[in-house]
């Protein structure tokens, strides 16, 4: 049995900065392809801004120059250290693991299959392979070793401590999920929630990688940095060909095929 829909909703304009801007585009840029090239223009300049950040932070890193900041505040964190916090962190940490990154996204997944949002289901599973695969990449590319300040709370780790893969697909999907769910809440005020609770999570995951000392605070700081460009890009990427899908001459044609097997074709809940 399907979802109840909200004719009334759906037809209602989406509120914030993104679409706000997207109708903006809308307006000023004609075709399918200019369009959605202008909105992603901007989706490169945001990535790019914090791909900036992200080498200066390499740099540092490269260089030495965060080292002795790195080390003195593991020390700190060692010293106040209890049991009790001990155990928290690993619980809190398992949250930017792979298997329970997999469970998180699979639950998401199948309430968007269900409600009928598959554009959202692509944008989440883009995301999080891509995060991936530029962890990977990025961890190969740096190879920091590991700390070795104080004996690791937590085992089985890898060699690369550069980026935090634990803070960079955290970021992805906690913050990928909360603007999805967020952009079908009915209030404002539930949003911010959502996305406040979705910055803790993201927030507590990268300190469990510092107080477990298998990070260096920078590792963690990158993570979340190159998270939030890769995030960010691809949440403006796919609102841009779903905003203005309409425009393409194929466009229906394409969406059939993403919505095979599901029944007739009908806008994204909004």
């Amino acid at each position: 049995m399907s979802p109840p829909s909200d004719p009334d909703r759906r037809a209602r304009p989406r509120g914030g900065p993104l679409y706000s801007l997207l109708r903006w585009i809308g307006r000023h840029v004609e075709g399918f392809y200019a369009a959605v090239g202008a909105f992603l223009a901007l989706g490169f300049a945001v990535a790019a801004g914090a791909l900036l950040l992200f080498a200066w932070v390499a740099s540092e890193v490269r260089e030495g120059e965060t080292q002795h900041f790195d080390e003195a505040i593991l020390r700190w964190v060692h010293a106040h250290g209890t049991p009790w916090l001990d155990l928290a962190a690993l619980e809190v940490t398992s949250l930017g693991a792979t298997l329970e990154v997999g469970v998180t996204a699979l639950i998401a997944t199948a309430f968007l299959w269900v409600t009928r949002h598959r554009y959202s289901v692509l944008l989440l599973w883009t995301a999080i392979l891509g995060t991936a695969v530029l962890n990977l990449i990025l961890k190969a590319a740096f190879n920091r070793p590991r700390p070795h300040v104080f004996p690791w709370l937590v085992p089985h780790v890898g060699q690369s401590s550069f980026p935090s893969g634990h803070a960079m697909t955290s970021t992805v999907t906690y913050l990928t999920i909360a603007f999805l769910i967020g952009r079908l809440e009915p209030s404002a005020a539930l949003r911010r929630a959502t996305i406040g609770v979705a910055v803790l999570v993201v927030f507590l995951v990268g300190l469990s990688r510092v107080y477990l000392g298998v990070h260096y605070p920078s590792d963690v700081l990158a993570g979340w940095i190159a998270g939030v460009a890769w995030a960010s890009f691809c949440v403006m990427g796919l609102e841009a060909l779903r905003h203005f899908r309409g425009r393409k001459p194929d466009a229906h044609q394409v969406e059939e095929d993403l919505e095979a097997g599901v029944g007739p074709v009908q806008e994204e809940a909004g």
